[in-house]
């Protein structure tokens, strides 16, 4: 097993490191986090997104499907990465997600008009930019066949997750598990504003799924606790 061997990757291994929460960021400016920030490290994700009417089980509603991953550092997070120097926030984001799920430009590039959301974590120096982009049903399931070619596939991806957008029987599973696990930098955050913003989930619906996500997070330690060995 290779401990403590960040080798070439040592510079970019702070901007990964986990531990981060909704408070390590601030909402900034796109216009700002391109001038004032822009000696800073910066990093483009996107959220590709699309309805979907369907009832799973004749007991839940679908609501839609989102695209996210698994990262290659164990944890989950959107398509994209850091933006290289003298590189556009969207350009990044383009070349990230050809790299990483094979996305044809052609049909489906971002644009600063899919901007959701700029975050500053001043302690790592580092500019988190965010964007959603709707696709219909048809063309997010050809997106996902096509991420298993991307070039970085098995590299810095390791497969496509969709979230479930439903609260299950118990009010815990589904969604509310899904938000306890661990996301990269403040990609919980963009999912929950990203589901808000697209009409994917009422408010009340999120709160809710907040909440009960918080209550899992706590059983599961408290089951932890109890099973742990002394």
């Amino acid at each position: 097993m290779e401990e403590n061997n960040w080798g070439w990757l040592a510079p970019y291994e702070k901007f990964g490191r986990l531990g981060d929460t909704k408070d390590t960021f601030q909402t900034i400016e796109y216009s700002e986090a391109k001038t004032k920030y822009s000696s800073f490290t910066h990093a483009s994700h996107g959220m590709l997104f699309a309805r979907d009417d369907q009832v799973l089980w004749e007991l839940y509603k679908a609501r839609g499907a989102v695209l996210m991953q698994m990262r290659f550092d164990g944890v989950i997070g959107f398509p994209g990465g850091l933006v290289e120097k003298g590189e556009d926030p969207v350009c990044g984001l383009n070349r990230e997600m050809e790299e990483e799920i094979s996305l044809d430009l052609m049909r489906h590039k971002f644009t600063d008009q899919d901007h959701v959301a700029s975050f500053l974590n001043e302690d790592k120096s580092l500019v988190l930019h965010f964007y959603k982009k709707e696709v219909s049903l048809e063309e997010f399931k050809a997106l996902e066949i096509q991420n298993l070619q991307a070039p970085e596939y098995g590299i810095e991806t390791y497969g496509i997750i969709r979230p479930p957008l439903f609260t299950m029987g118990d009010g815990l599973r589904g969604l509310p598990a899904f938000l306890a696990n661990h996301f990269a930098g403040n990609a919980r955050e963009e999912l929950v504003m990203g589901l808000h913003l697209s009409n994917l989930l009422s408010p009340e619906e999120m709160q809710a799924a907040l909440k009960a996500s918080q209550t899992f997070q706590e059983q599961c330690f408290a089951n932890h606790k109890n099973t742990t060995p002394t």
